[in-house]
């Protein structure tokens, strides 16, 4: 029993903790990572300007193949919705086209509903390099209410490893077309 005891008086004394720390944090949160790929501006951009081609490189939505996706709208235009429906992981949201800078750079605002409800602001930033080769950058900001800012203290490096690895997805898909 004072093992349980103790357990329950650690766990109190963590989440205690935590919630006095998220006191002090930001409640916003940015970060960003960036590909070099070898191919013109141009193809890059005319490939990521697609909603749905990110079923081929995002890591979230690769996390469940068989969620349920509806779209609005027509893809790669100012409007466009791509809507998802997915397990514990995937989570339930959509994002939609706010902005497009033709042939540099697309903002995507995320509208999450599950596992918790939040609002990001997603840009790709195509950026032409030596050669015939492209920096894309990928950024992501938000906002997270007190408790919930407590999470930016891991979000730069989970959401970062996801970006990392999305944008290699990415980088793979292009150069190898």
């Amino acid at each position: 029993m004072n093992i349980l005891v103790s357990i329950l008086a650690l766990v109190a004394g963590a989440i205690v903790l935590l919630l006095i720390i998220a006191v002090f944090l930001k409640k916003e949160y940015t970060l960003a990572r960036e590909v070099l790929i070898r191919k013109p501006r141009k193809h890059v951009f005319e490939y990521i300007r697609y909603l749905k081609n990110q079923d081929h490189y995002s890591k979230w939505l690769m996390t469940d193949p068989g969620m349920n996706k509806s779209f609005r709208g027509t893809d790669g235009a100012v409007g466009f919705v791509y809507a998802w429906d997915g397990n514990k992981k995937a989570g339930k949201g959509e994002q939609e086209i706010k902005r497009i800078q033709e042939g540099e750079e697309i903002d995507v605002e995320l509208r999450f509903e599950k596992p918790f409800e939040g609002i990001a602001v997603a840009r790709m930033k195509t950026t032409s390099a030596t050669g015939d080769q492209t920096l894309v950058n990928w950024s992501m900001s938000g906002r997270n209410p007190y408790p919930m800012n407590a999470m930016n203290l891991f979000v730069r490096d989970l959401l970062g490893k996801d970006l990392e690895l999305s944008l290699r997805n990415l980088k793979t898909i292009l150069e190898n077309q």
